[in-house]
């Protein structure tokens, strides 16, 4: 049994059948839709383990989308789908779902979806993960897995995004619901015999990866599903940083401190090449799995630990991003695509990041950053004693030129909404201002 860890805590399971086939449940014929009498307020319907909902808007059958996500915190994925929800739910024409799962703690992505207009439920998921990897664990997977085939019955959806590779367990449960169209949307890579969720995959009738590399990772680049939509990310503020041959370069890191992530290479090199600077660390402990204590990896391996600050979860790492003169992305692992890469852009900051798959496709060595070998501490070390403030600032011009012209919100959104349509069969109405009364 392989167990791959996604970047929002969650596990996909390969190699598990007992939940890839149908899961029948009595379930009671859908009651027919009625429209809002003349001059009577439209009822509401109350969602599941929420205290208020965006208001329903009444008329002619709306498409019916739901979007099946697997967290509900604002990390790289999580924000993904804040633009995909944002694009779909402000169109008249569309009424967007969004299930969130109850076995996590309420986040900030649930009421930032009912802000775009969307209706969100805290329901019961089949979403697997690290802790339910046992017997008791998977009999809930599978009760939650009958409980979600009956509400995809009742919901009469026309279309279910699967936000993750871990929500991918919900696509043979949509197909035999009768949901036309399944969208699943991997954004982590799958590693050795994980390629065996395709068999969960293989209900899909989309298949959208935000990488190349991932494509690659699952075997179904060369299915005709398939398609690869690179993230995008706002433009923010290029202003280079003050570039002064003087001073030492500054930098940061954000994000999960999954043992992954690279935390123990990243401080490892640091104290090897003479902490050279500046390093400001932010992010915090995963909401699910295991964790790395970044703050004794810097009192254990860090000989000059004044270089370095631990400054934890912040919000909003725009600010960091601004103060620092380059981004790191030192993950041991194979990355789905790395966000912060392009926040880092975004911002006119050139990235460091190892060679993981995703950020490959987005660094241009020597150009816009550069890159080094998974875990290779050596390789990272070199580079930072041979990087200077002004050679930085350099190549942080020439990444906002690269973010402005492949990764920008805009062009991303675009491509979602292309495969919607192609599902669909039809054009979108244009985007319109939602009500939230």
């Amino acid at each position: 049994m392989t167990i791959t860890l996604g970047p929002t805590g969650t596990t996909a399971l390969a190699g598990t059948t007992a939940l890839t086939g149908t899961v029948t449940a009595p379930v009671a014929p859908p009651a027919p839709a009625r429209e809002a009498p003349t001059g009577v307020a439209a009822p509401r319907t109350p969602a599941l383990d929420v205290p208020s909902v965006a208001a329903r808007r009444w008329g002619s059958r709306r498409t019916r989308i739901l979007v099946v996500h697997s967290s509900d915190e604002l990390y790289g994925s999580d924000r993904i789908v804040s633009e995909l929800v944002e694009e779909l739910a402000g169109r008249d024409d569309l009424d967007v779902t969004v299930w969130l799962p109850s076995d996590v703690e309420r986040g900030a992505l649930g009421p930032l979806l009912r802000e775009h207009g969307a209706r969100v439920e805290r329901i019961p998921l089949p979403i697997l993960r690290r802790n339910n990897l046992n017997a008791r664990g998977l009999l809930a997977v599978a009760r939650d897995a009958a409980r979600t085939r009956a509400r995809l019955v009742a919901g009469r959806f026309d279309l279910v995004w699967l936000a993750t590779s871990a929500c991918l367990v919900v696509a043979p449960l949509a197909r035999s619901a009768g949901v036309p169209s399944i969208v699943g949307h991997l954004q982590e890579p799958w590693e050795g015999g994980d390629r065996r969720l395709s068999v969960l995959a293989r209900s899909c009738t989309s298949v959208v990866a935000v990488s190349r590399s991932v494509l690659d990772s699952t075997g179904l680049s060369t299915d005709a599903r398939s398609t690869v939509v690179h993230n995008g990310v706002p433009l923010g503020d290029p202003t280079p940083a003050t570039s002064t041959a003087e001073r030492l370069p500054r930098y940061v890191v954000a994000s999960r401190w999954n043992p992954h992530k690279g935390h123990a290479t990243l401080l490892t090199a640091w104290n090897a090449a003479g902490c050279p600077g500046e390093l400001v660390v932010l992010g915090g402990p995963p909401a699910a799995g295991t964790g790395v204590d970044v703050p004794g990896l810097v009192e254990a391996v860090v000989s000059r630990p004044g270089t370095v600050t631990v400054v934890g979860e912040v919000d909003d790492a725009t600010e960091w991003i601004r103060a620092a003169d380059c981004v790191l992305l030192p993950t041991d692992a194979l990355e789905g695509f790395g966000l912060v890469a392009l926040e880092a852009f975004s911002e006119g900051r050139p990235v460091v990041a190892s060679r993981s798959g995703g950020p490959e496709e987005v660094v241009e060595e020597g150009r816009t950053g550069w890159l080094f070998d998974r875990a290779d501490v050596d390789g990272l070390a070199d580079l930072f004693r041979a990087l200077d403030v002004p050679t930085l600032a350099a190549a942080g011009e020439r990444a906002a030129e690269v973010h402005r012209l492949r990764f920008t919100p805009e062009r991303m959104r675009s491509r979602f909404v292309d495969v919607v349509e192609r599902e669909l069969g039809h054009a979108l109405a244009p985007v319109t201002a939602v009500s939230h009364a």
